[in-house]
């Protein structure tokens, strides 16, 4: 039975910050206690927590997020970390971010977080021990913040839903987040995308109106920031009337069989087998690449430098002048790639979202070296993380696909999941001795090559 706080009435759906918080604490610290409890005892959870953190909660018992779940190493870190957030959309962003709530913060005990459109932390500041202390729950740089990995937290409820959040302390479903105050907002794009989101995190405090306000107002001045970038470099047009901007509205599709394709400003445009390569290699190498190096890694028997300056020429004509620098040829803006998007699945460890996003091999029709390591890499990432999964769905649709139709180990791990007993079995162990009589053939025939 729910105990007589504020009227005996659970905290309403649109409360305000700093309003009847020791209801919260006390309804979400029940609800905390059925959630252990398990089974039928979760039907109590809809008198106890208000309705958006309900529903995220209930997705994350359905996601089989533990509550219980201790910090662990997981994430991205080091270089790979810095590269992702040099070449991020919101790099642009942090002088202004900087100055609307960090050097304002600084001195108040509070941090400043800062994530990507699928919830991985970018950066986290503040006072150094509040930093660390925040690390310690699990609020570092390069952490996955998604409902999907962490459930409920204000992060994680503004990339779900795209609106402004802020969950307080007990409402967070992971109990070492419990001490954590969280207010966030999104950051869209001129075109309405979800780019980032920005929380000022700390104690109690942060749950007073004036926080949540502070952050929408950051999150809106970052979006005018965005379009006025986007209006200033719409007015330097490409060839042909295209206009290139700096706030993150280019997209490269180099994944599968199609044409690989450029957005530029929601327009389609389709590229050569060289122009995709050169721009592929430079998103994985945004410190830039110098002549030599880029022909290399586009042919490694002999290509001069005059004709990289030729094919990088070419390619200005095609996506604008603005785009990428020379010596070395660098971007000067963020290209999302869906290898890109495809990777960020992985490491979140969300491998559905990443067997949708893997259409086939990275430019399966090119041989350049620097293309064939990206294609090998993330195939061996996919499957490394489909088998790891031992999750029957996963496997089926690996197997049904052209990178595994033929894996023979994904077949065996795809049979244990399968009751013996059933005729998905038979089938499964059926096209399991057709792959190990054709291996045996392969083996058979290179051995006698060999004499």
């Amino acid at each position: 039975m729910v105990s007589n706080i504020s009227g005996g009435r659970p905290p309403q759906h649109g409360v305000e910050p700093g309003t009847q918080l020791g209801a919260l604490e006390s309804y979400a610290a029940q609800a905390h206690g059925h959630l252990g409890a398990g089974g039928d005892q979760l039907t109590q959870l809809a008198g106890l927590l208000r309705p958006a953190v309900l529903e995220s909660w209930l997705r994350s018992v359905r996601g089989g997020v533990d509550p219980m779940e201790p910090l662990d190493g997981r994430g991205l870190r080091g270089a790979d970390l810095h590269r992702y957030r040099e070449a991020h959309p919101t790099a642009a962003l942090m002088p202004l971010i900087d100055k609307l709530l960090v050097q304002d913060t600084a001195g108040t005990g509070l941090i400043v977080v800062v994530a990507d459109q699928f919830g991985r932390v970018l950066s986290v500041q503040g006072n150094q021990d509040q930093v660390s202390a925040a690390a310690e729950v699990g609020l570092r740089a390069g952490d996955d913040l998604s409902e999907r990995r962490i459930g409920t937290n204000a992060v994680g409820l503004v990339v779900r839903t795209g609106r402004p959040a802020w969950i307080h302390g007990p409402e967070h479903f992971l109990h070492r987040m419990q001490q954590i105050t969280g207010a966030a907002a999104p950051v869209h794009d001129p075109d309405g995308r979800l780019v980032g989101v920005l929380m000022i995190a700390g104690g109690v405090r942060v749950a007073q109106p004036e926080i949540l306000a502070l952050v929408k107002a950051a999150a809106a001045a970052a979006e005018m920031d965005l379009l006025l970038t986007a209006m200033r470099s719409s007015r330097h047009g490409s060839p042909g009337g295209r206009t290139v901007d700096a706030s993150g509205r280019l997209g490269l599709d180099v994944l599968g069989l199609g044409q690989p394709q450029l957005s530029i400003a929601g327009d389609r445009v389709a590229l050569s087998q060289r122009h995709s390569e050169i721009l592929l290699l430079l998103t994985e190498h945004p410190e830039g690449l110098g002549a030599d190096h880029l022909a290399l890694l586009l042919d490694d028997t002999d290509l001069d430098n005059g004709t990289i300056r030729a094919a990088v020429s070419r390619l200005r004509a095609v996506v604008g002048p603005t785009v990428f620098g020379s010596r070395p040829y660098r971007l000067l803006v963020h290209i999302a790639t869906d290898v890109e998007a495809l990777r960020a699945a992985l490491d979140s460890g969300d491998v559905d979202a990443a067997l949708r996003l893997y259409a086939g091999p990275v430019l399966p029709r090119s041989t350049a070296p620097g293309i064939v390591d990206i294609r090998d890499e993330l195939r061996v990432r996919l499957r490394t993380a489909v088998l790891s999964s031992g999750e029957a769905a996963l496997l089926r649709r690996w197997t049904a696909g052209a990178a595994g139709r033929d894996d023979a180990a994904a077949w065996a791990a795809y049979r244990a999941t399968v009751d013996r007993d059933s005729p998905l079995y038979a089938q499964i162990e059926a096209k399991i001795r057709v792959l190990d009589r054709r291996l045996g053939a392969d083996a058979t025939w290179m051995q006698r090559s060999r004499s």
